[in-house]
């Protein structure tokens, strides 16, 4: 058999179907083979059956089953406009529309009637891009009228994502008590915890008749672990709404107590009605960013530089600058905000030992002054607990070494002064665990190492200390995961794990070069070192950019990329912010 008549070629001819409805919307304007009148406002509009049966289920019922309007040459379809309906009928023989603002309601509706399931989610996605934080309430409403799922999603994603913006909206206080508990008990809600409490007392002022009832059920939805200690004591507790509600207040004074105590133990004292509440993660929204700050910047002059890390892109976005050029400041965060306290100043003709504390928080991005130290001090270690600042050591007035610490209480603002080390030392390892501040190493006076750890008791304010070989630092910094105390580095490769509650040391994977004035932070479970000296191969002391990574879990390092300069005396901070919309300079 010839070959050639075993061949096929299949052929698809693309245009034949949008040939096809174009002659099918010829035929229906020439009002050619038409059958059937589709009747609204007195206006008619001639139609092929088959054409509708073939494009909805609604006329498919209508025309293939037992209904009357099988025998009918005229339809009426009462509630959608002649408009509407004419518009809907260009789009079953075109598969074109314009949608606007002004009739996407009633063509919705229509296309939910008719059961045109494309036409109703386009109207949809046109909805959704007219969502805006003062329409996505109304929006959501909206949708549950028209039963939109599509659209009542990303209307409850703008609000969740702008509730800032959505609490001050007149459509937040129309919400009924379920639908606004829906959003303050809700972990992907974008807001402060002060503003959600702002916006349930907004919300009973709004009809406190019916509403001042609910303040207790609504009080339980503000996670009160995450707020500010003076706003919570000083603006929240004498709110008229709180004190005039039994729970409320016994929750606050459940707050107080344990913060008062010092202790985390004393929640084992509170009511059982307060524990689940004070354990309450963070809102997922909630992010926790690295912050640089300060330090010497390419060995040539103090820096004012600011930076966070932006981990969506992986490089790093300026902050706003410091004020004033210190050398040898302190760096912590507590509540969110940034702390940088004391240091010598270096932008006036005579440098002068500062007691000046300068605070930035990322959703403001201005520097602003706080309550001073009590003594001038550089070259010191600060660190937070619970809501304490504490300041240990440094130099002070006289430049010379001081065994002196005090103490910031937020609550109270003010600074006060605690039991001095037993030993002055500078640039030791510090950190802060279970009621105790470590300070491991250093050196005296004489620049001469010190190998003992002295420990401070926060809740007695005593200090003891205890001689340790393995202790060898200095210029090191120190950073806590899971009841360790990491010391990494400080003139030697080494890294290595306090166990508090073993009394152990346990080594780690070393450094990559011997590392001193560098800095540390812990963000999501693994530690971050930025910056610092190291010593070269030939021996010479050089400045660094690094930018490493240490997975505990692993016992590994691994290169991150580097700072956009040389940076050594620097801080290196963790820092909370609302989602990732801080404010840049």
């Amino acid at each position: 058999m010839d070959q050639s008549a075993l061949k096929m070629f299949h052929f698809k001819d693309k245009e034949q179907s949008c040939k096809l409805l174009l002659q099918l919307n010829r035929l229906r304007q020439e009002k050619v083979l038409t059958d059937v009148l589709l009747c609204s406002d007195n206006i008619e509009i001639p139609c092929h059956r088959n054409v509708l049966v073939s494009s909805s289920p609604y006329f498919r019922a209508m025309f293939c089953s037992n209904f009357l309007e099988r025998q009918q040459n005229k339809i009426s379809l009462k509630g959608i406009p002649s408009a509407t309906l004419s518009s809907i009928i260009d789009y079953v023989y075109t598969g074109l529309i314009s949608i606007r603002m002004d009739i996407v309601l009633p063509l919705m509706q229509a296309a939910s009637m008719l059961q045109y399931g494309r036409l109703f989610e386009a109207c949809s996605t046109f909805l959704q891009e007219q969502l805006s934080p003062d329409n996505c309430l109304s929006m959501i409403r909206l949708s549950e009228i028209m039963n939109c799922n599509s659209l009542k999603q990303r209307a409850k994603e703008m609000a969740m994502k702008s509730f800032s913006d959505v609490s001050e909206s007149e459509d937040l206080r129309e919400l009924s008590l379920p639908e606004l508990m829906g959003y303050l008990e809700d972990d992907s809600l974008c807001a402060e915890e002060e503003q959600v409490f702002e916006t349930l007392v907004a919300w009973i002022h709004h009809d406190p008749f019916s509403r001042r009832s609910a303040i207790s059920d609504l009080f339980k939805k503000v996670r009160l672990r995450y707020i500010h200690p003076t706003y919570l004591f000083q603006f929240i507790a004498n709110d008229p709404l709180i004190q005039s509600s039994t729970l409320c207040t016994e929750l606050i004074e459940s707050v107080r107590r344990l913060m008062f105590s010092v202790s985390s133990k004393c929640i084992g004292d509170t009511a059982a009605a307060f524990k689940p509440l004070w354990v309450a993660p963070r809102r997922y929204t909630y992010h926790d960013m690295l912050v640089v700050v300060g330090g010497r910047k390419n060995n040539e002059q103090t820096s004012r530089e600011a930076l966070v890390f932006n981990e969506s892109n992986q490089k790093w976005e300026w902050l706003a600058k410091l004020p004033i050029r210190l050398y040898k400041a302190s760096y912590v965060t507590l509540h969110s905000v940034l702390y940088v306290i004391g240091g010598l100043t270096t932008s006036t003709k005579h440098s002068k030992v500062s007691t000046t504390v300068y605070t930035l928080s990322l959703k403001t991005n201005q520097w602003r002054t706080a309550e001073p130290m009590l003594e001038p001090r550089f070259a010191h270690q600060s660190l937070s607990y619970l809501h304490f600042i504490f300041v240990l050591g440094g130099l002070g007035q006289d430049r010379q070494v001081t065994a002196s610490v005090e103490r910031y209480n937020s609550m109270f603002n003010q600074w006060e002064s605690m039991t001095p080390m037993p030993e002055a030392v500078l640039y030791p390892a510090v950190a802060a665990t279970n009621q105790r501040i470590y300070v491991f190493g250093g050196e005296d006076a004489m620049h001469n190492p010190v190998r003992i750890i002295q420990v401070y008791h926060i809740t007695r304010n005593m200090w003891s200390k205890m001689e340790n070989r393995t202790v060898k630092n200095v210029s090191a910094p120190g950073a806590i995961m899971d009841n360790k105390i990491y010391i990494i580095g400080g003139y030697t490769r080494r890294m290595i794990a306090y166990d508090t509650k073993a009394n152990r040391f346990n080594k780690c994977a070393n450094l990559k070069e011997r590392r001193m004035h560098h800095s540390a932070t812990v963000l999501n479970n693994k530690l971050y070192i930025t910056g610092g000296r190291y010593v070269s191969g030939h021996d010479v002391i050089e400045d660094s950019d690094s930018f490493e990574c240490y997975d505990p879990k692993t016992d590994t390092w691994t290169l991150k990329g580097t700072l956009p300069f040389k940076l050594f005396d620097h801080g290196s901070l963790t820092l909370t912010c609302v989602s990732q919309t801080w404010a840049k300079s």
